[in-house]
């Protein structure tokens, strides 16, 4: 019986506990005067970057981040289509990762408070040392996956062994796919947190979901 040419796919998932809060946060500002908006916006950022050099500093974070602060103007209208004076606004955009996720919840309790402060969302990761060893653990288990599979077609057809071909990331094989997926693909996880709805200070609860991990792969076997 002349050697048969079997095409598999793998996948394989897993999940992993996050090891770094990623928090975002603007910080904003808007005025009547161009000059006021960004003294104002400038009183408001200064010391949370300052905050978070120290933290980075002692080790409470591992990073952080802080973009430009940017200045433009419109003209608003109000409800009866009449546009009203010039407002100036300014923001400043400024991410810091957290690996205590304790110490993350109380710094995002504190600066909810402050004027001009909003949090826009927190995300959770593995480290990067971390995601490169699951994902290449995940791609792995993938290609067992398809050496398995091809290897119980082979049985099935009654020949003896199967020898690899190809193996690629998912839709390189097929080559009418335009939009080849590779893997392996990490799913990052957004926050999910609470405010304490009992009197003061807001008190932020996360509670994260794992980081999915996911790869697939394509290969071609021969079956003899």
């Amino acid at each position: 019986m002349s050697d048969v040419i079997i095409t598999v796919r793998g996948e394989h998932e897993d999940r992993f506990a996050p090891e770094q809060g990623i928090v975002h946060i603007s910080v904003k500002a808007e005025g009547r005067e161009r000059g006021v908006v960004v003294e104002r916006i400038a009183a408001l950022a200064t010391p949370l970057r300052e905050d978070l050099a120290e933290r980075k500093e002692s080790g409470a974070i591992s990073e952080w981040s802080s973009q430009r602060v940017s200045v433009w103007a419109n003209r608003p209208w109000n409800d009866q289509g009449k546009q009203l004076a010039l407002v100036h606004y300014a923001s400043v955009e400024i991410t810091a990762t957290f690996t205590d996720f304790a110490n993350l919840s109380w710094w995002v309790s504190d600066i909810a408070e402050r004027d001009g402060v909003q949090i826009n969302n927190v995300t959770w990761s593995l480290s990067p040392t971390t995601a490169r060893a699951t994902e290449s653990a995940v791609a792995a288990q993938a290609v067992k996956v398809a050496v398995d599979r091809a290897t119980a077609y082979a049985d099935a057809l009654g020949l003896a062994s199967v020898a690899p071909l190809e193996i690629a990331d998912l839709g390189l094989l097929q080559r009418n796919e335009a939009q080849p997926s590779p893997a392996p693909k990490m799913m990052r996880a957004m926050a999910m947190g609470a405010m304490d709805a009992s009197g003061g200070a807001p008190a932020m609860e996360f509670q994260p979901e794992d980081i999915v991990v996911t790869a697939a792969v394509e290969a071609r076997f021969t079956a003899s």
